[in-house]
Order: C-alpha cells, then sequence, then structure tokens
C-alpha cells in the first residue's frame, strides 16, 4: 500500500498514517520473552509507519516492542523460499500533521532510540491524546525534538542524550601500556561515553594474549554486563557451538566488543538491547584499538554490522561483503560475518540453519588463514 500524504479538508490539518511491514513474536533464546515484540524494520519513514499502524491496530503498548533495523534487503538466493504475502496492514491512523513532520526529520538519523520514542509518542495520539504534539515539556517529544535539530554528525544526534560521546571520548582513559590486564583495570573507570552510568559494569574483552584469532563483536548482552564477561549470555552459546565446529576453541581466541557497556531500554519485564549508535562506537573505539595494538592477531574476525563498521567503514555491508578477507591495518587477514544473535532472531528455522551455516564457513576460512 503507498503512503498517502495528500488531502483535503481535515487532511490539510492530519495526515494520513497508512503502510506494511512483518513484525513477529519474541524467539526463544533471542533478546526478547513472551509478549514481546521484535520489530524489524528497514531505517525508512515507510518501514516504520507500517509497522506502528499494524502494531497499535494489535493493541501493542510501547514497552513491549523491540526495534530493530534490517541493515539492508538481502537479495533472495535461487532456492530461496517465495516472500510470504504481506500482512493486513492494520486500521488506518490519522495523526496531527507535526508529528508527520518531526518524524520526516527524524527519520534520516542513524540513532537506533528514533524508533521507540517516534512509536511511545504515536501510541499516545493513536489513544486519544490529540493535542501532545502541543507540549514543550514531554520527555520523548523534547528528544525526538533535539534529535531533528543536532546538526549531522554532532553528538547532540542522540535520541536519548545518553551516550553523546566525551569530546575525546575513551581516549584520555586508556593507558600507555602494553598489559592487556593493566588496560582493563583502566576501562573499568571509563566515563567517555554515557553509556556507563545505567549499565552495571564495563565489559572488557577475554582470552589469552598470545591468542591468534580476536572475535569482536557489538556491545555485552544483559547476561553479559550482569556477569562482566563477552559473549557469556545465549549469543555466546551459538558462538562456541560455531567455535567447535570450525576447529577454533573458544579458549584459544580472545573476544571482545567494539563497545564495552550494555546499551538498553528498561521495560517493566527486562532489559532490553538498544544498537549503539555511531557516537558511542566512536567513542570506545580507543579500547578496541589498544587491545588489537596488544594482541597483534593473525586474523580478525568482525562479528555483525555494528563491529564491521567500527572497524572497516560504514560502506561495509555484512550481507554483501561477509566472507571474505579485506584489505585491513588491525591484522594480516580480516573477514567479517553475522553475529551469533543473528541465528537467534531468525525468522523459521530454515533461516536460522542457514545463516548458522554461513557463520560456521566463515569462521572455518577465519581458521584457514591461522599457521598450524
Amino acid at each position: 500500500m503507498e503512503t498517502s500524504l495528500a488531502g483535503n479538508g481535515d487532511a490539510d490539518r492530519r495526515r494520513r498514517f497508512c503502510v506494511p511491514e512483518v513484525f513477529r513474536p519474541g524467539r526463544p533464546g533471542a533478546d526478547n520473552i513472551a509478549g514481546v515484540r521484535e520489530v524489524v524494520i528497514p531505517p525508512t519513514l515507510e518501514g516504520f509507519r507500517d509497522a506502528a499502524r499494524r502494531l497499535i491496530g494489535a493493541g501493542v503498548a510501547p514497552e513491549d516492542v523491540v526495534w530493530r533495523e534490517r541493515d539492508e534487503p538481502a537479495s533472495p538466493g535461487l532456492f530461496d523460499a517465495p516472500s510470504p504475502e504481506p500482512p493486513d496492514p492494520g486500521p488506518e491512523l490519522m495523526v496531527p500533521r507535526p508529528f508527520v513532520a518531526l518524524a520526516g526529520a527524524v527519520v534520516p538519523r542513524r540513532d537506533p532510540e528514533r524508533w521507540r520514542l517516534l512509536y511511545s509518542v504515536l501510541w499516545r495520539i493513536a489513544r486519544g491524546d490529540r493535542d501532545l504534539m502541543l507540549r514543550r515539556d514531554d520527555p520523548d517529544l523534547q528528544r525526538l525534538r533535539r534529535l531533528a535539530d543536532a546538526p549531522d554528525g554532532s553528538p547532540a544526534a542522540s535520541a536519548s542524550g545518553g551516550g553523546a560521546a566525551a569530546p575525546n571520548g575513551a581516549a584520555p582513559f586508556v593507558p600507555a601500556t602494553a598489559d592487556l590486564g593493566e588496560l582493563a583495570r583502566a576501562a573499568a573507570s571509563c566515563q567517555g561515553c554515557d553509556l556507563y552510568r545505567d549499565a552495571t559494569r564495563t565489559v572488557f574483552g577475554k582470552g589469552p594474549a598470545s591468542a591468534r584469532a580476536v572475535l569482536v563483536g557489538e556491545q555485552p548482552g544483559d547476561q553479559e554486563d550482569l556477569q562482566g564477561a563477552p559473549f557469556v549470555g545465549p549469543a555466546g552459546a551459538v558462538l562456541d557451538r560455531a567455535l567447535a565446529e570450525a576447529d577454533l576453541p573458544r579458549d584459544q581466541v580472545y573476544v571482545t566488543n567494539a563497545v564495552k557497556h550494555f546499551k538498553f531500554v528498561r521495560t517493566p519485564k527486562r532489559r532490553l538491547h538498544q544498537t549503539p549508535n555511531s557516537a558511542e562506537i566512536g567513542a570506545c573505539r580507543p579500547w578496541l584499538l589498544a587491545e588489537l595494538a596488544i594482541l597483534e592477531p593473525r586474523v580478525l574476525v568482525c562479528l555483525g554490522a555494528s563491529a564491521s563498521k567500527a572497524l572497516l567503514g560504514d560502506a561495509f555491508r555484512i550481507t554483501r561483503d561477509r566472507g571474505r578477507f579485506v584489505e585491513a591495518s588491525y591484522a594480516p587477514r580480516v573477514l567479517a560475518t553475522y553475529h551469533p544473535s543473528a541465528v537467534l532472531r531468525a525468522e523459521d528455522p530454515a533461516g536460522e540453519k542457514r545463516i548458522y551455516d554461513l557463520l560456521v564457513t566463515d569462521l572455518r576460512l577465519a581458521r584457514s588463514a591461522i599457521p598450524g
């Protein structure tokens, strides 16, 4: 269905808010629990409108939604199943024109918090709070307006305000040392971005200093934040299994994350993972570079889009560029693959197996580049 932005009469004051995309209940083992919907959308106004319209039609409250961005449309393979028919787009919504204008200004930003904030505002409008857009003191609207007004690339272009990087990020906290233990102890007091305020602790990398392979993920999850070690939650279990199949024992590799603090949104049920933004990744990058300088790995594996973009640039795409060695200064051999959590977020068992098999294949490629 096409989005209609034209109209007359009341439509001069309000705009139609209608379009299509798919949401699904949380899958066991992922970042979801019963009653929480994981919503995967292309990062466009149309994608958001479609999903939001159907969520509101189903009566799904903002605290029961986890928003994720689809990195890019994947080209269907020769043997892929045909795409399912689009779901019922749900009831049409009429929203104040200022909301449409604000959404249009916010969507091009890169902060993943924008979807949660937009849906929170839209939910209240749909439930009858038609004067919401007139208020200047609403916290969600204040955050959205700050995000919309901030210059591109500025620290203020963070919807939450949290995670805005300090001028030099983590750099002032990173000691000049060749000892991983000293580096980890220093990281425990890092305040290079605001993520430290809500996280339980810094989660530093773990593994032998002699490791010839380094795996870099996105950020700690809930269990990692509580236990203080990387990849100890459900995604860690997937990674352990894949490493074993690839003949890369976990105790012989060094695992870390591009961001060292857990970014989340708190709901009445649990803390739900939120993707770190570019300012947060950039603020934490000095720790990752210090780790790599000490380890001097033979092979570096980026797990997922955030780690890949942190080290290989914003133009890198997992769906396009994974599974092959690329030129980079961090190690003689560098490649990227899916994050283990992508296996847990697959829509069905067939998709889960496909992503897992690709992960194992890529890890085997990494193993092949290690002598002995």
